[in-house]
């Protein structure tokens, strides 16, 4: 990502899973604007926002509510943390967008910025924090196939659906049910 303020150029970082944008020191909600490939796709108010890689979508974007992608998908996960309204879902867009979020001028507070959970920047009004993908991936080593891999991953280390599965139910009074009481021997059926 590259964070811009008042049009200068402020740093760069390289991320391998998220970019979080939140409310920083403020004790209201944040006020962002976000754009993809330079137009204005929407505000978010809430406590922030995550744009997150595949490889991120795992990790604190999953925990606030977004799918898990898998690695090999050229996209980003967009994700608002505690939005404001209960119809701002996640979204994927793909690999070659870039996404700029910005902090308004007159938005009621500032926010921050942080790195795969380091390298925390404050971020003032009339900032930007600019995101796109790397045109160089990053490789990765494979035990099986990288498909099984990632389910066996997700199960050993999320527990991604493990579950104690339900019994079956009896077949007997299965067909009991479904014809009525069976008549005890000795009785006859009528």
């Amino acid at each position: 990502y590259v964070c811009v303020r008042f049009c200068v150029f402020v740093c760069m970082q390289q991320v391998l899973n998220e970019v979080v944008i939140d409310r920083g020191q403020s004790a209201y909600l944040s006020n962002l604007e976000i754009y993809c490939n330079g137009r204005l796709v929407t505000d978010v108010q809430g406590d922030g926002l995550i744009v997150a890689t595949a490889t991120g979508s795992t990790a604190y974007a999953a925990a606030a509510g977004a799918s898990m992608v898998h690695p090999s998908v050229q996209a980003m996960v967009v994700t608002p943390i505690c939005p404001h309204s209960l119809s701002f879902r996640p979204i994927m867009v793909p690999g070659g967008v870039r996404i700029e979020v910005k902090v308004p001028e007159n938005g009621r507070g500032t926010g921050a910025v942080s790195c795969d959970g380091k390298n925390r920047q404050e971020l003032s009004y009339g900032d930007s924090v600019q995101i796109s993908m790397s045109i160089y991936p990053l490789p990765c080593v494979d035990g099986v196939d990288h498909i099984s891999d990632w389910f066996s991953s997700l199960s050993s280390c999320l527990h991604w659906n493990v579950r104690t599965k339900q019994k079956a139910f009896d077949r007997h009074s299965e067909e009991e049910d479904a014809i009525g009481a069976v008549p005890e021997e000795g009785e006859e059926e009528q």
